[in-house]
C-alpha cells in the first residue's frame, strides 16, 4: 500500500476522551463574509463563507504562511443543499461510528 493510502494519526487529532472543539464565532477582518464557526483541531477549522456568491460550509486543514493562516488543499467545501443533506443524516453516522467503535 502506498503512502498516500495510509492514514496517519496527527498529533492534532481528537479523541473521544478529549476535551470538545474550541468554537469561536468571529469574522476575519481580511476575508469577507467568512466566520470560524469551530475549530475542530489545531489546524482544522469549519468555516461558513461566501464564495462566488453562495454560501458554503468549509472543512478545512490551515497553515501558517508568513504568520498568518491560511486555507490548504485538504478540505472540503459543502453547498447548502450538500450540508443539509449531511446534517440530516447525523443519527445514521452517529450510529455507524457507535456500531464500527465496538470492537475497539
Amino acid at each position: 500500500m502506498s503512502a498516500r493510502g495510509k492514514r496517519r494519526d496527527d498529533e492534532d487529532h481528537v479523541s473521544e476522551g478529549d476535551a470538545p472543539p474550541k468554537k469561536t464565532f468571529r469574522k476575519d477582518s481580511d476575508e469577507t463574509d467568512e466566520i470560524v464557526v469551530c475549530e475542530i483541531s489545531k489546524n482544522r477549522k469549519v468555516i461558513v463563507r461566501n464564495w462566488q456568491g453562495k454560501i458554503v460550509v468549509d472543512i478545512r486543514e490551515f497553515y501558517v504562511k508568513d504568520g498568518k493562516q491560511m486555507p490548504g488543499k485538504k478540505g472540503i467545501s459543502l453547498s447548502l443543499d450538500q450540508w443539509n443533506v449531511l446534517r440530516n443524516h447525523v443519527d445514521e453516522i452517529d450510529k455507524a461510528v457507535d456500531e464500527n467503535s465496538l470492537g475497539d
